[in-house]
């Protein structure tokens, strides 16, 4: 898909956020929620989205809920990194297909990276334990401030 186009309600995170389909969360608030990625790239990778946005991308969103989204980024950010204690956290967001982006409805990825594993492939890495993901998603929530 290119940058430009009409936003699908029934995009995979459109419906986790409408409770049609399952995520292990981490974070909500009014605008944004945090939710485990089922196919992570690291332990612990965790996905950011706008909840009151049909933006597709960074370019579409609303000035307002970007600033709101962007401060829940950075409150999951530092929770992942007192929960598990990674090298390093990388933050990504991807605006297209040609740039990567898989689902098209804003998000952001909070990456734990760690020293000696080697970051997993985007979008096509094997599915995570869901037993495991609630695990980390509780880990990470406690450490949410």
């Amino acid at each position: 898909m290119s940058l430009d186009g009409r936003y699908d309600p029934d995009n995979v995170f459109a419906k986790v956020i409408r409770g049609e389909a399952p995520a292990a969360k981490v974070y909500e608030d009014h605008d944004s929620l945090a939710f485990m990625d089922l196919f992570p790239q690291s332990r612990g990778h965790v996905l950011v989205v706008s909840k009151g946005s049909q933006a597709r991308n960074l370019l579409e969103i609303e000035p307002e809920r970007l600033q709101h989204l962007v401060l829940s980024v950075q409150r999951v950010a530092r929770a992942v990194r007192a929960a598990l204690k990674p090298d390093g956290v990388a933050v990504m967001q991807f605006n297209g297909a040609a740039a990567g982006q898989t689902v098209f409805h804003l998000h952001f990825h909070v990456i734990p990276r760690y020293a000696d594993q080697p970051l997993g492939g985007h979008g096509h890495g094997r599915m995570a334990d869901p037993a495991e993901l609630q695990a980390l998603a509780r880990a990470i929530a406690a450490e949410i401030t």
